[in-house]
């Protein structure tokens, strides 16, 4: 008997998908544990196994195409057995589908009234005698005289537009021969000299649709901004320690170097499990304080923002941190995160500073009840005993839910992030690189 395959439910917050692409075709052969499709999520694309076996009846939701969690995805069962009754009885059946075998549209009946209206297909242009070269020549005028319809937009040809744009021809200075004055392709060709542009001065844009991950970053993020009442805080923290600890460090270390971000992974977790009340998330009814501590980390991916997590991050070397960081970083940008690579975090971090972004301000990350947006380390003037000496700051500003955290709380835990930051020797001596 046939069965239903229903798109699934990828992920906690997923409520669509997209159909990456089909690895089977109607009339293949289905077994348990085939990959049946790629199913793109508002997080990854993933790979979708078939749990039934027989032979794909009917495809519901076409290549590239958007689909809500269980429509009907797909259909298995015996080689040609009948399911037109169980798409009639289907009430959730996706309007994208593709039926078996689709309705032959009726033809329309031409009215004599609207076939001079049908814009005719353009001819290769021909050889035109000299006398009509000349007269054509003769006929271009020596202002702009633009060809447009009644609602003010240029008649042209698509191959005349072409034409022109690579030729730098300005389109107002050519006129049209071809049905209401539209200039086509021997119009261009026929143009000689005048009026040449520096641009086509015509507005264009260009509607791509919103992706899965790109609608859920707006849903999630419009649900934090505006039902989290937000308030930041802000410091500088002076890095010229950090950063000869650093280069100390990448000297010693063989199997990869050490990077700002990892260094301030590992100081936010330290200082977290000095301030639990800051490692924190508003539950409605009661305010969780996590004893684990998960750090997401913000990683700009072409449709968006993911915000895969290192787990218990202050029980973590640097070299650990490092490796994750950078692994997950790349899954993200190939759309091969899981699930449970993006799922428990209990503080995010988000660093723009390799984009050259001195400060900025984070939206929090629900269900965190705060985020820490790093900017750049830039060289500037600071003051050292008394005197103005240069010096490597960075800026950081902490996002904070007031429902679950205080300005005391978020401040008191800043504090000792800065410490630590401008003193690489506590930090590091706490545990081994």
């Amino acid at each position: 008997m046939a069965e239903i395959i229903k798109m699934p439910k990828l992920s906690d917050t997923m409520t669509e998908g997209v159909v990456a692409e089909w690895h089977k075709k109607i009339g293949d052969t289905v077994k348990s544990g085939d990959l049946l499709a790629d199913i793109e999520t508002d997080k990854a694309t993933m790979e979708f196994e078939s749990y039934q076996e027989g032979t794909l009846l009917y495809i519901g939701v076409e290549k590239g195409k958007t689909a809500p969690v269980d429509a009907i995805l797909a259909i298995v069962g015996k080689q040609g057995e009948d399911i037109s009754a169980l798409l009639a009885s289907t009430t959730n059946k996706p309007a994208e589908a593709s039926a078996p075998a689709a309705a032959t549209p009726e033809p329309k009946k031409e009215e004599p009234a609207t076939k001079q209206e049908t814009p005719q297909k353009e001819e290769p242009a021909k050889a035109q005698p000299a006398p009509a070269l000349q007269a054509s020549t003769a006929n271009q005028p020596s202002t702009p005289v633009p060809a447009v319809d009644s609602t003010g937009r240029f008649k042209i040809s698509p191959l005349a537009k072409k034409m022109a744009g690579d030729k730098n021809i300005n389109l107002s200075f050519i006129r049209g021969t071809g049905d209401g004055g539209r200039v086509i392709k021997r119009d261009v060709e026929n143009y000689q000299g005048g009026g040449v542009s520096t641009a086509m001065l015509e507005e264009s844009y260009k509607d791509e649709p919103v992706s899965q991950m790109r609608k859920t970053i707006a849903r999630r993020l419009v649900e934090s901004k505006f039902s989290a009442p937000h308030f930041y805080l802000t410091m500088e923290i002076e890095m010229d320690e950090m950063i000869k600890a650093r280069e100390s460090i990448n000297q010693v270390i063989v199997s990869g170097k050490i990077s700002f971000n990892d260094l301030v992974i590992k100081g936010v977790a330290t200082a977290l499990r000095a301030h639990p009340k800051v490692n924190a998330s508003w539950r409605g009814d009661f305010i969780r304080y996590s004893n684990h501590i998960h750090i997401g980390m913000a990683v700009a991916v072409e449709d968006g923002l993911l915000v895969p997590v290192i787990r218990f991050a202050d029980s973590k070397t640097l070299s650990q941190i490092s490796t994750e960081a950078k692994d997950f970083a790349q899954k993200a940008k190939s759309k091969k995160l899981q699930p449970a690579d993006w799922e428990g975090n209990t503080f995010t971090i988000s660093n723009l500073g390799m984009f050259g972004i001195d400060s900025f301000t984070a939206i929090i990350n629900p269900p965190d009840a705060c985020i820490m947006a790093i900017g750049g380390i830039h060289e500037t003037p600071v003051v050292k005993d008394g005197k103005i000496v240069p010096g490597h700051v960075m800026k950081v500003t902490m996002s904070c839910d007031h429902r679950a955290v205080d300005g005391a709380t978020g401040s008191a835990f800043l504090q000792t992030f800065k410490q630590l930051m401008e003193n690489p020797v506590i930090l590091l001596g706490m545990q081994s690189i």
